[in-house]
């Protein structure tokens, strides 16, 4: 009997594109989705065959070149006045249909809390690396910052304020890391830290990458060159990285994709013919040419190289991006730019050892194969549908 889900995810790329696989997937199921997010990503969840639920937008903020502890507290504030505003346009939507699932982003609590005060099955998705008593993303993110830090305290004060307010309990904690009975985790087991940690409630199903290839085709200029891609991801921008990238490979040894969101090329200086800059690529279009990915590491972007066994060279801005960085080393699937201003030699040096090393790629092959075996959106699909009493889970 088909079902009535609801997803919740009220902004960011890294947090939207991974779940619509998963959207796509259901409603080939004939299954019934209504997608609760900002008017950006309004087209594409329709696109996906969901149905859209208008959420208050996530107001821009703007991201340093480099995260401290300040930013981290501020984007807190930010993200939780965000968040507070959602609450009662899910509560009131969940109230009216009734869906048999709440399918929330891990950073959403409010559809955690809509989904226990309705007596709704909630499913939470995580679209980066999970968290559980031996590995913890999220202590790493906080470290440094005590719970008497006065930005921290004036937090508390809003969680029970929101409590107060909607009849339901919250603490800090509860805006960050709440294990359910069904957690999807949009990486796989591989890759995550101390991974063979994780009891039955966190199904490793991979990336989920969908149609995305085929649907935003993109082709090199020169067919016979290989294929460097760089992008900072959705967030952040560096127009001197964007420099030293021109700077050391201008010679015309790579053809280069680059994404610079807002930034006019023209400030970057002299453009050689074999850079191709953009605000925006079709990334994984572009990863499926790509000999090398020069990347913020974002774990979107990561799963994504991943699937199509691009070498990564990890420039992290953030301490999220800094561990996946690390990982993507630790396991020997490219390296981390050791220095936060590298100069063009040591880009051009990193590039090339990741390029032409048979250890990467074959550690590349084996994450490959290890991202197959996941399952992807498949997998999710039958999770959802076993917890929800349909059908039997793939394993």
């Amino acid at each position: 009997m088909p079902k009535r889900l609801v997803f919740v995810t009220l902004a960011g790329q890294g947090h939207v594109t991974p779940s619509l696989p998963l959207v796509e997937e259901l409603v080939r199921r004939r299954h019934r989705v209504d997608y609760a997010t900002g008017s950006e990503y309004a087209d594409a969840v329709v696109g996906a065959g969901a149905r859209w639920v208008p959420l208050p937008s996530l107001k821009p903020f703007s991201a340093p070149a480099r995260v401290s502890s300040e930013t981290i507290l501020s984007w807190l504030q930010h993200y939780f006045a965000a968040m507070s505003a959602t609450y009662p346009v899910l509560y009131e939507h969940c109230s009216a249909t009734r869906p048999d699932a709440v399918c929330y982003d891990t950073t959403n609590w409010p559809g955690r809390l809509v989904a226990e005060k309705l007596g709704i099955p909630p499913v939470r998705c995580i679209p980066n690396l999970a968290s559980n008593e031996a590995f913890s993303l999220d202590d790493d993110l906080m470290g440094g910052i005590d719970a008497d830090h006065p930005v921290m305290v004036a937090l508390a004060a809003e969680c029970a304020r929101f409590s107060d307010e909607h009849g339901v309990h919250l603490d800090f904690a509860g805006t960050m890391d709440v294990v359910e009975a069904l957690n999807l985790v949009f990486v796989p087991r591989e890759f995550q830290p101390a991974g063979e940690t994780f009891d039955d409630r966190f199904r490793f199903v991979g990336p989920l990458l969908g149609q995305r290839e085929r649907k935003e085709p993109w082709t090199p200029r020169v067919p016979d060159l290989p294929v460097l891609f760089v992008s900072l991801g959705s967030v952040f921008t560096d127009a001197a990285f964007y420099r030293t990238c021109l700077e050391a490979f201008r010679d015309g040894a790579w053809q280069v994709a680059m994404t610079v969101r807002d930034v006019d090329p023209a400030s970057l200086g002299p453009i050689p013919s074999t850079v191709d800059i953009r605000p925006w690529f079709p990334q994984p279009a572009v990863l499926g040419h790509a000999s090398a990915f020069v990347s913020h590491a974002g774990m979107n972007s990561t799963m994504e190289a991943l699937c199509f066994r691009v070498p990564i060279v990890a420039f992290p801005h953030t301490p999220e991006q800094v561990i996946n960085a690390n990982r993507v080393q630790e396991l020997g699937l490219g390296e981390r730019l050791d220095s936060a201003t590298p100069s063009p030699e040591e880009l051009r040096a990193v590039v090339t050892r990741v390029a032409s090393s048979g250890a990467v790629r074959a550690n590349l092959d084996r994450m490959q194969d290890a991202i197959r075996r996941s399952g992807g959106a498949v997998r999710g699909a039958d999770e959802i549908e076993q917890y929800l009493g349909l059908g039997t889970t793939t394993g």
